[in-house]
Parts: structure tokens; C-alpha cells; sequence
């Protein structure tokens, strides 16, 4: 009986961790179709002007480079700790992308 048990609860993580890695390869793929659509953060970013477009992705690069370089001088456990909020945020994307593709029917 208390195998069962354990068995049951090997399997409901496995089955929460497959949604998870679901939702977040929905969030990932959401979110680089909506950078580099022809409607999308982008095209938006540059059809302002391209002073407006430029600033966008300086300061996009600019973040990217930060956070890749403060990686160095943060410990394992606050790595840890922004790799599982890269992860969950990641998954909270995917959440709003299957809602919209399920009530507009796309993204």
C-alpha cells in the first residue's frame, strides 16, 4: 500500500513537471513570436521612429547584458533562485499565451 502511494505521488510529478516544461516552451516560443512577428514588439518598437526603435533595443541589450554579467557575483543559491523565476515566468507567459490563443484564436 505504501508503495502505491509513493508510486502515485512519482507520478503526479512527473505529470505537473511535463505541464510545466509545456507551458514554458509555450512561453518561450510565444514570446520570440511576438518579438519578431510583423506585428510585433519590434515592427512596433520601429514604426514609431527609429530613434524609438533603436532606444528599445539598446535598453533590451543593455538588460540582457547586466543581468548576464551580474551572474558572475551572485552565489548558487540567488542563481538558483532567478533560474526558477526565469522558469515560472517563463511558464506564467505560456499561461497567457494559451488563454489567447484560446479565446482570440491567436497570439
Amino acid at each position: 500500500m505504501n508503495t502505491i502511494k509513493q508510486e502515485l505521488g512519482v507520478a503526479a510529478q512527473v505529470a505537473i513537471g511535463f505541464v510545466i516544461v509545456l507551458l514554458v516552451t509555450l512561453g518561450i516560443g510565444g514570446t520570440i513570436y511576438k518579438v519578431i512577428s510583423p506585428d510585433g514588439w519590434i515592427a512596433a518598437a520601429f514604426g514609431r521612429s527609429l530613434s524609438a526603435g533603436a532606444a528599445a533595443l539598446g535598453s533590451l541589450l543593455l538588460i540582457v547584458a547586466l543581468a548576464w554579467f551580474s551572474r558572475g557575483w551572485s552565489s548558487p543559491h540567488s542563481r538558483n533562485r532567478f533560474s526558477d523565476l526565469l522558469v515560472y515566468t517563463f511558464a506564467a507567459a505560456g499561461i497567457l499565451y494559451l488563454g489567447q490563443l484560446w479565446f482570440k484564436g491567436t497570439f
